[in-house]
């Protein structure tokens, strides 16, 4: 039975180069976004059931996420119809990775709105990646299109940084890449002498 490790952290706080710090380690990763991506690709399981529910973000066989996010906006009632057709696509996809990867000790989820959705639930341990909020500022402003306001919204949606630290099984300070490492070998050793047949 793999130990199921969640990965998670509010914006800019270097969630992604973390994931594959642990990837680097040989842990498999499972990407909630990526795997949303999966499902709204051409082909994707997706695709037929919200082009029905919003028929204008249906373009070229795939769903444009950024026309989703138009038609979302105009109407916010939209999300509890869209959330239940996807939850349980995703939840299939993240049951068919935990398949696949049977023989794995630790599998990583990254995991964006962890706490939000409840995830821990499922999960044996969650990683939390946190940098002061100067640093999370800098890193997310400096990203093309975005803006102050788009950067509050954000947060806004998301728990405070101190709520995910208290509620977390382990940190990772990611203020520099060394010491991200170093916390990420650490907590491996860790949940190695955990997990047997790690």
């Amino acid at each position: 039975m793999s130990s199921l490790i969640g990965l998670t952290g509010s914006i800019g706080m270097g969630k992604s180069t973390t994931a594959k710090m642990f990837a680097d380690q040989g842990i498999p990763i499972w990407d909630a976004d990526r795997a949303v991506h999966t499902l709204y690709a051409k082909g994707g399981s997706a695709v037929a059931p919200v082009a029905e529910l919003v028929p204008d973000a249906h373009k070229e066989g795939a769903i444009d996420r950024d026309l989703l996010k138009q038609a979302l906006a105009k109407d916010p009632d939209l999300f509890q119809k869209l959330e239940a057709i996807v939850h349980p696509l995703v939840a299939q996809n993240r049951a068919e990775f935990i398949s696949a990867h049977a023989d794995a000790p630790i599998l990583l989820f990254d995991i964006p709105l962890l706490f939000e959705t409840g995830a821990e639930k499922w999960l044996d341990a969650v990683v939390v990646v946190s940098a002061p909020p100067e640093i999370q500022r800098s890193r997310v402003l400096a990203r093309e299109g975005m803006t102050e306001d788009r950067f509050q919204m954000i947060l806004s949606r998301q728990i405070p940084d101190a709520e995910k630290r208290s509620r977390a099984d382990f940190v990772i300070p990611t203020t520099d890449l060394d010491t991200a490492r170093q916390s990420v070998t650490q907590i491996l050793d860790q949940l190695r002498k955990e997990t047997p047949d790690a």
